[in-house]
């Protein structure tokens, strides 16, 4: 039977989709242990607000954590799919070559230091990066200058090794009295800090790199062939595997230094994408962007709404993802 017939067009599941990522953001915005109606929420944003608690939820805690949900969910989902074809790989995740695991010993170094929340967000982007950075050097110092998908991810591998060394370290010798609680939730990852500053500070790199993988997102189908194939094909791989990195290293980077740490979104979003548009990159990276987006806002609504207190986002993450995984699992045969 074929799988393709009635399968709706890929542009308009993305229009499909780009509808349900407004309803979750009407969701979200009713959403929470403080209850607001729909009739507040739209006197509230037309500027008419009846009661200035509501106003102030609104727009200081509700807006801002939507605006960092919609632009990290779609980070951590967009660098998973470029990913996943750079890597020939549907099992690839965006912290492979270490970002996650150096974001996260910057921010725990930050805490420990007592720099900031500032302080701390500037140490996780960094250390990302460094830790990337440090991946491309060790593969290519093993390969001499020939750097190969495998080499990389084996510098990737040893990297995050060596980072998550390091937290545990910093966490066996923090104060067990203010340190490392903050450490343990931090690693946990949250919004629930998430600033209109945070939104703002992430739009100009969230926007550029995710247009240079739409720019790429041809390139990426031909990678995803195989690396022989693409250069045959007049495809300069050492080139394109380079700003595919780099773009999702940004993107993971700065999306941990907002949140913490929160797993799963960038592998199983994008197979969500696959199932629904199919394996062109031309409508994988946007529709990831879109299903990321609407992922992470109801993680975060659930994470709000469930109980008296918050749950932090990489639990509830986990408990959907994992499941959802273990489903993918047993539907090999329908190629996603």
């Amino acid at each position: 039977m074929d799988q393709t017939k009635n399968k709706i067009p890929p542009v308009q599941m993305l229009w499909m989709l780009a509808v349900l990522l407004l309803v979750s953001v009407l969701l979200s915005l009713l959403a929470g242990r403080f209850p607001i109606s729909l009739t507040d929420i739209i006197k509230t944003l037309a500027g008419h607000p009846e009661d200035q608690q509501i106003a102030h939820i609104i727009y200081q805690v509700r807006l801002p954590r939507i605006f960092a949900a919609i632009q990290v969910g779609g980070a951590l989902a967009v660098s998973g799919a470029a990913y996943q074809g750079m890597f020939k790989n549907p099992l690839v995740s965006p912290d492979l070559l270490g970002a996650s695991s150096g974001a996260s010993f910057g921010a725990v170094m930050g805490i420990v230091l007592s720099v900031g929340i500032a302080g701390i967000k500037m140490m996780a982007f960094a250390f990302g990066l460094l830790a990337v950075m440090l991946a491309w050097f060790i593969a290519a110092r093993i390969g001499k200058g020939n750097n190969t998908v495998f080499l990389l991810v084996l510098g990737g591998i040893l990297v995050s090794g060596l980072f998550q060394s390091l937290i545990t370290l910093m966490k066996y010798t923090a104060d067990t009295e203010n340190k490392l609680p903050e450490i343990t939730f931090w690693l946990m990852g949250s919004l629930n800090k998430a600033t209109y500053q945070d939104a703002l500070g992430m739009m100009a790199p969230f926007s550029i790199c995710i247009a240079v993988l739409v720019f790429c997102s041809n390139k990426i189908n031909i990678l995803s062939l195989g690396e022989d194939e693409a250069k045959a094909l007049g495809v300069n791989t050492r080139w394109l595997q380079a700003v595919i990195t780099i773009t999702a290293t940004v993107l993971t980077a700065h999306s941990i230094s907002v949140t913490g740490t929160i797993g799963w979104i960038g592998l199983i979003v994008p197979h969500l994408a696959r199932m629904l548009m199919g394996p062109n990159f031309k409508y994988v990276i946007p529709g990831s962007l879109l299903l990321g987006a609407v992922y992470l806002l109801v993680m975060d609504d659930l994470c709000r709404s469930l109980m008296t207190i918050e749950i932090p986002l990489g639990i509830t993450t986990s408990l959907v993802g994992i499941p959802f995984l273990i489903f993918l699992m047993s539907r090999r045969e329908s190629g996603w």
